[in-house]
């Protein structure tokens, strides 16, 4: 046995204790290390104990404790300890299980392993002395005795690696936890949470597009924060907002910094009624989703003549039961779509394929930004969104445009309206006991789409005209639209000035196809075209005392797929707004039948044509659901079209007289009943086309119409003077 000294210096981290807390051994320092012992045999067996012992002293304390903040920083840190623990473990079960460890107990050898040890320097040649190659057959006696302990102790270690492993899995889950979570909101990889104060989902939202590399995730107060997805770079983040004490919003943005097609996330129902979006061709109330449809523009159309596009009034807002509502962001390239098996609305933000554009100077990477907030009640909620969001109307529409029908000529004479046809229809207004509002002259008064005076052949005294019908007390709109056709002597003025929507290119106008012809479209961001237009109907107010007009089309869909305006237009709709701006001159008695942010022009917004059929589609069971649905997106003041509907040939149900097809009788009457709870009556098939009852029913309801809102006019305007300030 040898008493040299230990090197204290040169074995500093090399400590031997009783205690496997203490115990912290290395192959390096175990290499150079001599035992007291003198026996081979007995000297390898207390070695490789000893070695045994120090692996699981490092797996239980110290190793752990020097493991444990990379655990907390990183899953791979975890993978790295795991990996390096197992394979040391399996190193040291294969010595064990052939027969190179002999099994003695932990304190039994840590006892031995102290009184029998001694650290000294290693002379050369002296370490691989001991032992030989096969092992006494003591070793060998023992090693097969102890085998069965040798494994329960493996499996021991084993679960007290995973458990250890496991907790640092629970701890960091429980931090990230907390990390995404943004008040009632909790954010995954795949979506977003709402829940409300007893804890239900009230609100979901799928990432659709993409995942998001939660490890990328980060929050500084109201703000959780993204910085990578499965597809790449993005700026994406939750901002908390709370901008009363019922209402709870938050701010989403998911905005991709690399190339990619789209973004999409879809909105789940959870069980509760959704209302708003569009005007549609098939309306119900609330929204019913029917099939899988992709995603597309959602932009003002003309859903009568196509009828899966979305309508001529449309916001980018929805309420639900539950008390939550969304709106999108106007900078958003916004395409809806919806799946009836998942029972989703998709939204989806998109250049590609598409009439949106970017702003001028900035690349054509999508962004999909919305804001979601949750109140305490259905009301205070939709006050809230509808006061931040929607323009308020600056004024109310002419009384007496609610007190009394206003009669049209369209669906009675459609285009073949004359001056001695339009006396007549007035006089019979009179004849049978009815009062008017206004009388609507349609479609077609101009000899040319385009022109802004009367046909001569068609009305060879406009100015006499008028001036019998102020006589009988009765005040006049005319009919109006955007479009010059190619034929009409206007249409070479404003390509001189400049009026037209262009092609891309802007050097040509674009010529577009509507329902009377092929034409130009006049570009209402330029202030050039506003003024001549304007200019024109100015003219006829003044020239023939007209009270105000009919705004007809002014949809996203008359525009050309690929176009150009002066002022560059990133979302196609804002041509709506600039069109519908045009009416408010006149918006006392002014008819739009569009609308897009668009609630201040203060006019009456008209539901598109409606056949004359019973069902949802155009149909009289439309008629509320469409009407609530306007309302719903801030516009007041809906006009629910003609009594009848538009009786127009293989889409009108019922007879015929012989010579104009009417519509139903009993479906008449049943639509005059339901437009007496309306905002406002329009006439144009007559009650006394069909017989006498009718007709007298029909005078009935219009006389209490205007008795009832006689009754209530002084309590109500103070009221919505004071809501519209």
């Amino acid at each position: 046995m040898s008493d040299r000294p230990i090197d204290e210096s040169a074995f500093s981290s090399f400590r031997v204790g009783r205690d496997c807390e203490t115990l912290n051994l290395s192959a390096a320092q175990w290499a150079t290390a001599q035992p007291v012992h003198t026996d081979p045999v007995e000297r390898e067996q207390h070695l490789c104990s000893a070695w045994f012992y120090a692996v699981i002293g490092t797996v239980t304390t110290s190793g752990y404790r020097a493991w444990l903040p990379a655990i907390h920083q990183s899953k791979a840190s975890v993978i790295a300890l795991s990996l390096f623990l197992s394979l040391r473990l399996l190193d040291t079960a294969a010595e064990l299980w052939f027969g190179q460890i002999s099994p003695h107990s932990e304190m039994e050898t840590l006892l031995k392993f102290g009184s029998m040890y001694q650290i000294v320097p290693v002379a050369p040649g002296e370490q691989q002395t001991a032992g030989g190659a096969g092992g006494s057959p003591l070793k060998k006696k023992l090693a097969h005795e102890g085998r069965p302990l040798v494994m329960a102790g493996m499996l021991g270690c084993v679960f007290v690696l995973a458990a250890v492993v496991a907790w640092c899995y629970y701890a960091a889950s429980v931090r990230k936890a907390q990390l995404l979570k943004a008040e009632l909101l909790d954010l995954n990889k795949d979506g977003f949470i709402i829940r409300n104060q007893a804890g239900a989902v009230i609100f979901s939202m799928t990432f659709r597009s993409g995942t998001l590399d939660l490890d990328s995730c980060s929050k500084e107060g109201n703000i959780l924060s993204c910085t990578q997805s499965d597809s790449g770079k993005l700026n994406f983040f939750i901002q908390t907002v709370r901008p009363k004490d019922t209402v709870m919003c938050y701010r989403v943005r998911w905005e991709e910094l690399q190339n990619k097609h789209s973004v999409e996330h879809a909105m789940a129902y959870n069980d509760s009624h959704w209302y708003g979006g569009a005007e549609t061709a098939t309306q119900y109330w609330p929204v019913r989703i029917h099939g899988e449809e992709k995603p597309q523009p959602f932009i003002t159309s003309d859903v009568y003549s196509n009828r899966n596009a979305f309508g001529g009034i449309l916001e980018r807002y929805w309420l639900s039961s539950n008390a939550t509502a969304i709106k999108i962001n106007d900078s958003v390239p916004f395409h809806l779509g919806w799946s009836e098996k998942d029972g989703t609305l998709r939204f989806q933000a998109r250049y590609e394929d598409s009439p949106f554009r970017p702003p001028e100077g900035q690349q054509a990477l999508p962004e999909l930004s919305y804001r979601v907030c949750v109140g305490s009640d259905v009301t205070s909620i939709h006050k809230y969104m509808v006061r931040r969001y929607f323009p308020k109307p600056i004024k109310v529409p002419s009384p007496e445009v609610f007190k009394q029908p206003l009669w049209s000529t369209w669906a009675l004479h459609k285009t073949a309206v004359t001056q001695e046809k339009l006396l007549r229809y007035a006089s019979d207004i009179t004849k049978h006991g009815f009062t008017c509002s206004h009388l609507e002259l349609d479609d077609r008064y101009t000899a040319d789409y385009g022109e802004f005076d009367f046909d001569p052949q068609k009305f060879p005294n406009a100015s006499g005209m008028f001036d019998e019908l102020r006589e009988d007390g009765f005040q006049v709109s005319l009919w109006t639209h955007p479009f010059i056709n190619y034929d009409s002597i206007n249409f070479g003025v404003a390509v001189e000035k400049g009026l037209f929507v262009r092609e891309p290119s802007g050097e040509l106008p674009a010529l577009v196809r509507w329902w009377n012809g092929i034409g130009g479209i006049l570009d209402f961001t330029n202030p050039d075209a506003r003024e001549w237009y304007s200019s024109h109907l100015r003219m006829l107010k003044q020239r023939y005392d007209v009270t105000s007009f009919k705004f007809d089309a002014g949809e996203t869909s008359y525009l050309p797929r690929q176009f150009s305006t002066l002022v560059p237009l990133s979302d196609p709709s804002t041509f709506t707004r600039r069109y519908s701006e045009m009416a408010i001159p006149f918006s006392e008695r002014a008819e739009l039948r569009v609308g897009y942010q668009s609630q201040d022009v203060s006019c009456f917004f008209r539901i598109i044509d409606r056949d004359s059929v019973w069902g949802y589609e155009l149909g009289l069971k439309s008629i509320i659901p469409t009407v609530l649905t306007i309302s719903i997106l801030g516009y007041q003041f809906v006009l629910p079209d003609m009594i009848g509907g538009n009786a127009y040939p293989n889409r009108t149900a019922g007879g015929s007289d012989g010579k104009n097809s009417l519509p139903d009788r009993e479906l008449y009457i049943r639509w005059l009943e339901l437009s007496a709870f309306m905002p406002a009556m329009q006439f144009s098939i007559p009650p006394w086309a069909y017989d006498s009852e009718v007709n007298t029913q029909s005078v009935l309801d219009e006389k209490n119409r205007s008795a009832q809102h006689s009754k209530h006019r002084g309590k109500n305007k103070i009221k919505k003077q004071s809501e519209i300030k």
